[in-house]
């Protein structure tokens, strides 16, 4: 088949590891805008939930390479399978791809299965889908191979195995599929279901950042931030935690903003390091929130402004953090103000949870 549905499933795009440990000097900056001494905790490396995104891929060859095979006359049938699922005509989808699996098309197999295990037209059944992936990895399917893998490794339809789930990231990445490189890096890291290997991990992570996955290059960023796999590089540490910023990636936005204003890794630039902050802060990043108000109360990077100052740092309190210096400049204010900065700050909590 032309097209191979991707079960984007990742272990984790959140933080590996935090790049507060890369040795640089700070700018003067860093003390007014870095906010309390303790942070909110980030995840240790490994850990996280996996998530789901099913953006259609083109298929891949058993080397890797985009598949630009000819269809036999015989075939062409082949792709109304998808067609019909684009379409939203899921059993006559499942019709037509249990057609092309009995003719022993790999990528029907992968099909059939996601529409069993995600319950498109018919009724969720995970058991049946486990068995139609686990075919469609047997007949070389890059896709089946990744979608098996997260069952097994979350026990979804199967047993929970995650030396056998690693086996199956292991295939498909092989075949070059980038998620799951980006597992496999998340497992060499945590030690589960394959050895702890951080040299592993930086080069499948690496594969995975430089096929422009931001969560790759967020958590690539840190691997060279850290030292972890690899030697330490404060400058190859920016590039891709800028990268992964760019990309709107929100706590590489935060770290990013953080290593602008040190001018660690990159030339200091207050300015851009604010407007990361308020991206960050406005996906609900709660450090974020608070050095943003930080910002706003010393003129770091833009105009200082004590009113929106107290709102940022009431959105953030909100989220549970706490800063006794922000705490003491809305105590400070008349009742009028406080009570005028605690609407705004509410106003925005109720826009966020709209959107």
């Amino acid at each position: 088949m032309r097209y191979a549905i991707t079960l984007a499933i990742a272990l984790s795009a959140a933080v590996l590891v935090t790049t507060r440990g890369a040795a640089a000097e700070t700018s003067s900056w860093s003390n007014r805008v870095d906010g309390p001494a303790a942070p909110l905790p980030k995840k240790a490396p490994g850990q996280g939930k996996l998530q789901k995104s099913d953006a259609p891929k083109k298929a891949t060859t058993p080397t890797g390479n985009t598949s630009t095979y000819t269809k036999t006359p015989t075939q062409q049938g082949d792709d109304a399978a998808y067609e019909a699922f684009d379409q939203g005509r899921f059993l006559t989808a499942l019709e037509l791809a249990v057609q092309a699996a009995e003719k022993g098309d790999p990528q029907a197999h992968t099909l059939v299965g996601r529409i069993y295990g995600e319950g498109h037209g018919v009724s969720k059944n995970f058991a049946l889908a486990a068995k139609w992936y686990a075919r469609g990895a047997e007949l070389g399917d890059p896709e089946a191979m990744f979608a098996y893998g997260l069952m097994l490794a979350e026990g979804q339809g199967v047993d929970k195995d995650r030396t056998a789930a690693a086996q199956m990231f292991e295939a498909a990445a092989a075949r070059k599929h980038v998620l799951a490189n980006y597992n496999l890096a998340l497992i060499f890291l945590k030690g589960d279901g394959k050895p702890e290997n951080p040299h592993r991990a930086f080069l499948h992570m690496r594969f995975a950042a430089e096929a422009g996955l931001p969560a790759a290059q967020y958590d690539l960023g840190t691997l060279y931030a850290t030292g972890t796999g690899v030697d330490a590089n404060a400058f190859e540490a920016a590039k891709w935690i800028g990268k992964a910023a760019a990309a709107g990636h929100a706590e590489a936005q935060l770290d990013y903003a953080v290593l602008l204003f040190r001018g660690q890794g990159v030339p200091v630039d207050a300015k851009r390091g604010a407007e990361l902050f308020r991206s960050a802060a406005d996906k609900g990043v709660v450090i974020a929130q608070n050095r943003l108000a930080r910002c706003y109360l010393h003129g770091a990077g833009v105009g200082m402004n004590v009113a929106e100052a107290a709102k940022w740092y009431l959105i953030a309190k909100a989220g549970g953090l706490e800063d006794e210096a922000l705490q003491k400049v809305v105590a400070k204010m008349s009742k009028a103000d406080r009570l005028k900065v605690q609407k705004a700050a509410d106003e925005w909590r109720e826009r966020a949870l709209l959107q």
